[in-house]
Parts: structure tokens; sequence; C-alpha cells
């Protein structure tokens, strides 16, 4: 199959974008609904092409962070899409299956209702640059599943995973099927403003917005996974070792650079001592040399290595106390390596507080009441997701019932988003729609209604003239 190459050069690539996308639209009218085993087949090809270039994707990702750990890409970056896939193979035929639905025989006689699950056509998914190959690959399994196209923006920021995403997608797929193009901010822009059957957009909610305002214009329907200040609540039965190493692992997974990284943790005053020296013990005992080591992804860029330490910075001149979990490790521009920051109790006023801070760096916000750090938590936006660390099942529900997010994950951290049969997706600032499974299927399909009209039925008294046929049935049911 032929490479397909489309580099942001210009209005000419703009252009090009515009054909590819109505040659998709024209494709796609010609095989509206691929049969099950065709899906199947480009599931296949899809973990084939991962798989096969296994070394391909890690060397990309370490060109990129600078520091990126072999077996992270191959455990988030390869193995998450792949399992999805596989597990869209298991599941297609009963997602395929029409779903029945019930039609009263009083009127409807022996018709029969039901939803059929139809591809969209061409879906525009945007990708971001954290998880460059994961959030690119893994949505396109369900995109693929539900019988659609799909044209991939990466980011602009992994240039080489770009690139070489460009490469291997192109030798996988038809370039009417899956195609990918390359660009900067003129790119981007142009690509939310086109007509597609569905925009899936992962990012910042900033940058959300503006998607979803150029969607609007073409009533493009769209699914936004956003960022948000994701927070992990431990009550005092949750300040334990096993909690603060979830919350520790889980902020030291991609270097805090993922949506669903806790942004802070919400700790009782009266655990200040046995947390902090927790946190501490830690990193001695479980992490010494991490932030020195490949294990310890990279910041992704220059502005983004120097906006963390103007956070840090911001916090310690409003009062907070700076704590950082290895003093061997100063803070590197030109390797983009930093330690993991706490920034204990924070003005409210600092941007740590205010800003999601997608980096090494944890606020530490120190509560009296549980009701307090609940109301703390619905002053903000709607977060992506929230980690629940408690002994006690009625706290956990009383948080559960008493706040609103994305996803929750209870004594863990973000394990939720890792599961194939859990939809993935925020509400509100940090998103809407969800992907992942059954939930991403459905969320690429048209649930098509239909009725087929049977031999025996009273479906005529919905016609004029009314007489006294209807008014015996109207009165039936309000008398």
């Amino acid at each position: 199959m032929s490479i397909s190459t489309m580099a942001d050069n210009g209005s000419g690539d703009l252009l090009k974008l515009n054909d590819r996308l109505d040659s998709m639209k024209a494709a796609f009218l010609l095989n509206p609904y691929p049969p099950l085993e065709e899906r199947r087949d480009h599931l296949r090809a899809l973990i084939s092409m991962l798989v096969s270039n296994r070394q391909r994707i890690r060397d990309a990702l370490r060109a990129d962070f600078h520091s990126h750990s072999d077996l992270y890409a191959d455990l988030i970056e390869m193995v998450g899409p792949v399992e999805r896939a596989h597990a869209a193979i298991g599941n297609l035929e009963k997602w395929m299956a029409h779903e029945e639905r019930y039609a009263d025989p009083a009127l409807y006689g022996d018709g029969k209702a039901y939803v059929e699950y139809q591809p969209k056509g061409v879906i525009g998914s945007i990708v971001p640059w954290n998880f460059p190959v994961e959030l690119a690959c893994g949505p396109l399994s369900d995109i693929l599943a539900a019988g659609n196209r799909a044209m991939i923006k990466p980011s602009e920021f992994t240039p080489v995973t770009s690139s070489m995403l460009r490469e291997i997608i192109g030798a996988t797929f038809d370039e009417d099927h899956v195609h990918v193009v390359e660009g900067g901010e003129e790119m981007a822009r142009h690509f939310s403003a086109q007509k597609w059957d569905h925009l899936l957009y992962i990012g910042s909610t900033r940058v959300g917005r503006l998607v979803m305002k150029a969607a609007a214009e073409n009533l493009v329907p769209v699914t936004l996974e956003l960022g948000g200040k994701c927070p992990a609540l431990l009550t005092k039965s949750g300040v334990n070792p096993k909690s603060v190493a979830s919350i520790l692992g889980l902020k030291t997974m991609k270097n805090g650079q993922a949506c669903v990284s806790a942004d802070y943790a919400l700790v009782p005053s009266s655990e200040k001592e046995k947390f902090l020296e927790l946190v501490l013990r830690y990193s001695r005992d479980t992490i010494p040399g991490f932030f020195n080591s490949d294990d310890c992804t990279g910041i992704i860029s220059r502005s983004h290595f120097d906006r963390i330490q103007a956070l840090i910075e911001d916090a310690r001149s409003k009062g907070a106390e700076i704590i950082s979990l290895d003093e061997s490790v100063e803070a590197d521009a030109s390797s983009r390596r930093m330690a993991l920051h706490l920034v204990i109790d924070p003005s409210p006023d600092a941007r740590v507080t205010k800003e999601e801070v997608f980096g090494p760096v944890l606020p530490i916000i120190w509560y009296d009441e549980l009701d307090d750090a609940i109301a703390l938590i619905n002053r903000g936006e709607r977060p992506l997701a929230i980690y629940i660390f408690s002994e006690d099942k009625q706290e956990i529900e009383n948080v559960l019932r008493r706040t609103i997010s994305g996803g929750v994950t209870v004594n863990g951290g973000a394990i939720h988003g890792t599961l194939s049969t859990l939809g993935f997706g925020g509400i509100g600032g940090s998103g809407m729609g969800r992907h992942h499974g059954w939930d991403g299927f459905r969320e690429f399909s048209n649930a098509r209604a239909i009725f087929v009209r049977g031999e025996q039925d009273n479906v005529d008294i919905l016609y004029p003239p009314y007489g006294d046929a209807v008014r015996e049935v109207v009165d039936s049911i309000l008398t």
C-alpha cells in the first residue's frame, strides 16, 4: 500500500487535506457498512503494525522526549492499543448485532423495532504529544471497529513520532482508509474546521474550546478528552503506604505529563507528619535515583520545562514550602530532566492551585473536614478523574455521591482508564463523550432507530381523519 505523505508546508498542504477528505468520503460511500470480518482484518492489521514496529516506536519516543523508558513505551504506547484491538475483535460480533427495542403490540402489532449501530463515515482525530502512539492507535481501534475511516493529526511537539506514525500507518492501510497529516497550528486550525462525520480531540481545555467552536460551524459532533485538575483525596484511614505509593507511582509515570495524573493531593491536617514521612520513605526506598534514570520521561520541550519551573517559583514566592524528592537532581533544561517537587499548602492564588500542572509538581493541600475537601473539588471544573483513598466505605460513598467527574478509581491511581471495558472521558471542563471498547464503538457509530412495520397493527389511527377509533384509544390512556 502506498505511504501517505502530507506535511504542513503551506496552503498547498491544506488543500491536499481537503482533497484527501473528499476522497475518503467518496470511498466510504462505496462501502458504508463494512462486514464483520473486514473490520476484524483492519484491527488485526493495526495490531501487526504496532508489534512489528516495536523498536521504531521506542526509538521515536526517546528522540522526542530525550529520555523515555523502552519498557514504558511497550507497556503503555503499544500494549494498551493492542489489547484494545484484541478486545474489539473478540466482542465485535456482539457490538454489531441489532439491539431490539419494545414496541407495544396493541398499536404496532407484529412490527419490529431495533437500533442498528451504523458507521458514521470519516472521523478526524487530533492527537496530543504526551502519549502520541497510544492516543493515536487506541481510539483508532474503536473507530475501525465501528466501520469508519480515519484521518489523524499528530502533535507537532513530537515530530519524530509523528513522522514515524505517518510512515507505518501509510504502509499498513490504504490512504483512503486511514491517513495521517502532519503540521503545526495552521494545520490544526484547518483540520478542526473540516466537515468531518465526527471529530475526536484529546488535549487541553483551552484548545478544546477552540476545536469545539470550529466544529460547531459545520455541526460536527465531537468527542473531547480534555485535561483538568484531577484530585487525589485521602481520608484519615487512607493515609497509608499503599495510597502514597499509588499517588507517587501515578505522578512519576511520564513524569506527570498525563491528563490522568494526580494534579494535587487533599490530605487531612491531622495526618500531615505521617503523610510526608510516607512520601519521603517511598522516595528513598522505592525510587532512589529514579529522576536520573531512563525510566524518568523527559519534559517534552524547553517551553514546557520553563513553565513548570515558573509554577514552582510562583508558589514559593506566595509562601508555599517546596520539597524536592531528590535534592541531588538539579533541573536541567538541556536534558529536560527534573525531580518531582511537592508544593506544601500553596496559596489559593498560586498558579499551581489554579492551573493544570501537567508535570513533576504535586501540590499538597491540607483540610480539616471531609466536607471541606469535597467543597474544594466542587468549586473547580469537573475533573477528568478523582482518586479516593479510604478504608471507610461510607466515606467513599459520600465522596462518590457528592462529586462529579469523568471517572473514579478508589484506592488506586487511574486504573479505570486502563480498562477497555470502561468508557473513558470527561464531563464539563474535562470533556465530553467516551472512547474505549463498547463505549467507543457506540461513540463513533450512529445509533440508527429502525422500525419495520408488520402485517397486523393499528398504526393507521395516527393519520387523519381522527374519529371514534382514536377517541377510544386516547380515552383508555388518559381516563
